[in-house]
């Protein structure tokens, strides 16, 4: 009788979490009274015109951060005051979504509002100068000028993307949002905010009916066609390259990455997504390259590896959903280096990076990393908000519920298939390495002649440490001096 009460609470427990795929929805009714929105347009700035980027994601601000028709921006701020909400904005490649939760009680207020930014926006031209004005400050001042290491990651997609509907910040160039207008932002939203493009989301404890009535609202949007194109892969010549932003620093901070075909969609994606765990599990004391690099040697904060984007992480633990893309890149994130020692700290992270692509995964590592990643599935899914992320990503790769696909997919693999996706995916000569730091002279010296990189520490260490690092210092960065670029900071944006 006990298993018969512990099966059916097990069934109440699954149909609870259940999704609801219906049409242009995802839906996940539950008992919370917080009730849970992500309108989410699979479209963005990929969809930029050439000349016009930034624009998408200026649309989108203006939704989330600008008035509707009959109320301004200020109104809808004091309106949502009390309810302790706001509507919220995202803008990727090829997803738009905003976001927003309120409490059962609020939930008419709060969602006349957001459907009147969202349906019947105002447009108004003072906000379009502000939020203009916005994204050039985020670019010149947020990234180039105050944060290093987000810069570093953020040219490195640049650089990998050159001449790709990918190769600019979501944000736009700087020269480029200068001449947008505010008819460019009607003619984008009216092209691309449309049904074709639209997924409804929603999660909580909304009133029976209540999805058929958003539904019903954000059918007033126009029909039109989706926005899902096909890419070309990015060119991306054998041979490693080396670009240097110099900027005055106090660290250094080290991205190198490249493209690969595997998303959540492919085969191979469990496989890699070990591996990136393995190496540098995102805010992970236990990774290898943490393990190396910080914990032994003392060399800097954090050691990480993805497989997908992964915007903002100096200030989260867990990656933002939402951010789906068809195309995406292997990237290590070195953060942050004194600048005595980067240099050092780069050829360490090639030498782990090299001895992984070229004896593999060992079984105890691999058994580890898959034990991990089974658990930690949970997390990145621990909110009814990242549940309904998790839930609109996964009809985007069409793979059903992201932790059941997981835990099954990580059930089934062998550290064989790791190792053979490792020789398939990750090359050993298509890196592509950005630099910030102060000074590019040692970059360039051990690039043009090997120029040894010996390090001190302030306190002993082991002999198996001192003998690695003799190797080390003299690790050859496989760059030809006519692959190295010094990029001035004012010069990236543009």
């Amino acid at each position: 009788m006990s298993r018969r009460v512990a099966l059916v609470a097990l069934a109440a427990a699954l149909l609870q979490a259940m999704v609801w795929t219906q049409g242009a929805s995802v839906l996940q009714p539950g008992t919370s009274p917080l009730i849970v929105f992500r309108i989410l347009f699979t479209t963005g700035s990929a969809l930029d015109p050439a000349g016009k980027e930034g624009l998408a994601s200026l649309t989108a601000a203006m939704l989330a951060e600008g008035g509707s028709r009959s109320m301004t921006y200020q109104q809808i701020v004091e309106a949502m005051y009390p309810m302790a909400t706001s509507v919220n904005w995202q803008v990727d490649k090829e997803m738009t979504v905003f976001t927003g939760t309120t409490h059962v009680e609020n939930l008419d207020r709060f969602y006349a509002l957001m459907k009147d930014q969202l349906l019947d926006p105002g447009f108004r031209q003072d906000d379009f100068t502000r939020l203009r004005d916005d994204a050039v400050n985020f670019l010149k001042v947020s990234l180039r000028e105050s944060n290093d290491e987000e810069l570093g990651k953020e040219y490195l997609y640049n650089a990998i993307y050159a001449g790709h509907p990918y190769g600019h910040h979501n944000r736009g160039t700087l020269p480029s949002l200068q001449k947008l207008t505010i008819d460019d932002v009607r003619a984008f939203y009216r092209d691309h905010f449309t049904r074709a493009n639209l997924v409804v989301g929603l999660a909580g404890g909304y009133p029976r009916g209540f999805d058929a009535k958003v539904e019903s609202d954000f059918a007033t949007l126009p029909a039109g066609t989706a926005d899902r194109k096909t890419f070309d892969a990015p060119a991306t010549p054998a041979g490693n390259t080396l670009a240097i932003v110099t900027r005055d620093t106090r660290s250094t901070a080290i991205s190198m990455g490249f493209p690969i075909d595997v998303t959540r969609s492919s085969p191979d994606w469990p496989a890699l997504a070990v591996v990136a765990s393995y190496l540098g599990q995102h805010r992970s004391s236990n990774s290898h390259l943490y393990q190396r690099l910080r914990e032994a040697r003392g060399l800097n904060y954090g050691d990480y590896a993805y497989i997908e984007y992964f915007p903002r992480g100096m200030f989260q633990f867990t990656p933002d959903p939402n951010l789906a893309r068809r195309q995406q890149i292997f990237q290590i994130w070195i953060r942050p280096v004194e600048v005595n020692t980067g240099v050092f700290t780069l050829r360490a992270a090639l030498y782990e990076y090299d001895t992984l692509v070229r004896d593999g995964l060992a079984r105890d590592a691999f058994e580890a990393t898959r034990e991990f990643l089974t658990k930690y599935s949970n997390i990145l899914t621990q909110t009814q908000s990242a549940r309904l992320g998790y839930a609109l990503d996964s009809r985007y790769y069409g793979i059903g519920d992201y932790n059941a696909w997981l835990r099954d997919a990580l059930a089934k693999l062998s550290v064989d298939d790791v190792n053979r996706a490792i020789r398939q995916h990750l090359a050993p000569n298509r890196m592509r390495i950005v630099i910030i730091t102060k000074d590019p002279k040692p970059f360039q010296d051990a690039v043009a002649r090997n120029t040894p990189s010996p390090i001190t520490y302030n306190s002993p260490k082991p002999k198996d440490i001192m003998d690695e690092d003799a190797v080390i210092q003299a690790y050859r960065i496989n760059v030809k001096p006519a692959d190295v670029t010094v990029v001035p900071v004012d010069t990236v944006f543009q």
